[in-house]
């Protein structure tokens, strides 16, 4: 078994530890050393640590995106535990944020991780947004999605959506410099109570693994700057 060895790279470069890490991404053509240092140097912010959250920090986490942030102030529930995979039983009536990073920093200890232990508003969105390269939104209702694709159009952040709705989920890119944006697709909001929360309508628990998973692919090609097969 190999033994890692913390070293100190110099700017710009991958430690041995890391290039052990993420050999089965060097040998590969469409990612190689360039492309990892392209992740390493990445920022990527996650709107919720909860269905769709985990899966998609949890994988941006393990294929090397160097900073990672996290925006949320929700507490582990029971209810929580059958589809947000970064949380345990022990960790019930823990802050998300903490139990989240605690997983995260498990998986990969070279990740720069920050936590923003806040309500998304209309009063932080900007400011938050502009010290990130791509915004991945993992919320669960209208107002805030809206409020995530007016502040990314704003900021000019690429918005990489998904949303889910008992068996069926959603997943895109939007507001980047030639696409459309959230708002082209859907201009106005539903009516309050139309569409019924997890909470309420319920939610098959593997769904958001499906389409944060998707969530994920799509920031890390953006992040590369091609297409992956």
């Amino acid at each position: 078994m190999a033994t890692l060895i913390e070293t100190q790279p110099a700017a710009g470069a991958l430690s041995n530890d890391e290039i052990l890490r993420y050999s089965r991404h060097l040998i590969m053509p469409e990612v190689g050393m360039e492309g990892q240092l392209k992740l390493k140097a990445a920022r990527v912010l996650c709107i919720g640590a909860g269905g769709l959250g985990s899966p998609l920090a949890l994988y941006l986490g393990a294929a090397g995106v160097g900073t990672l942030g996290m925006v949320d102030f929700d507490v582990v529930d029971y209810t929580n535990l059958q589809r947000q995979i970064i949380h345990s039983t022990a960790d019930v009536g823990r802050k998300k944020l903490d139990s989240a990073a605690e997983k995260l920093k498990a998986i990969n200890p070279f990740l720069n991780i920050r936590k923003f232990e806040t309500r998304l508003s209309s009063d932080n969105a900007l400011e938050l947004f502009r010290e990130f390269d791509i915004i991945a939104d993992g919320t669960d209702n209208f107002p805030t999605r809206y409020l995530v694709n007016d502040a990314c159009v704003l900021t000019g952040k690429p918005n990489v959506y998904g949303s889910i709705f008992r068996f069926e989920g959603q997943a895109s890119v939007f507001a980047t410099r030639d696409g459309p944006c959230y708002r082209c697709l859907y201009p106005e909001p539903p009516p309050p109570g139309l569409v019924p929360s997890c909470a309420e309508g319920g939610v098959l628990g593997i769904l958001p693994g499906l389409v944060g998973v998707i969530q994920a692919t799509e920031a890390i090609k953006l992040i590369l700057g091609k297409a992956i097969p």
